[in-house]
């Protein structure tokens, strides 16, 4: 939560500081500047963390199926547009998808696929 307070030099935006300071204090004798910088570095490092969790892109076939060959490889999930055909392997860490444009080549990419893999057509 973020709030406006004031301050000698003007207005700054800082996250809320009242429950942890008297408000009849000024923010630059409580420390309330030191605090919000940390509460904003803080926040930064827990998105750069999370940044990791999202789902990888592969552009290229062969990169796919090294990837689909990998022990950690779970499933495989084809799911088909009008458009295009997306191929999302489930490996222990991250989901990978590849963006086929191609109807043949998505033909020919599902039956090059691991025997061993679940595949589901969605």
């Amino acid at each position: 939560m973020w709030g406006v307070m004031d301050g000698a030099d003007g207005l700054c935006v800082l996250p809320y500081v009242n429950e942890l300071y008297p408000i009849g204090k000024r923010w630059r004798e409580c420390g309330a500047l030191k605090i919000a910088w940390q509460l904003i570095k803080i926040e930064k490092e827990q998105k750069e963390e999370n940044i990791s969790e999202l789902p990888k892109q592969i552009h290229e076939i062969k990169d796919f199926l090294l990837t689909a060959r990998r022990k950690d490889a779970r499933s495989v999930k084809i799911k088909r547009s009008k458009d295009v055909v997306k191929f999302k392997v489930r490996c222990s860490k991250y989901l990978y998808t590849l963006c086929v444009f191609d109807s043949e080549k998505a033909d020919k990419l599902k039956q090059s696929l691991p025997p061993g893999l679940s595949v589901q057509d969605l």
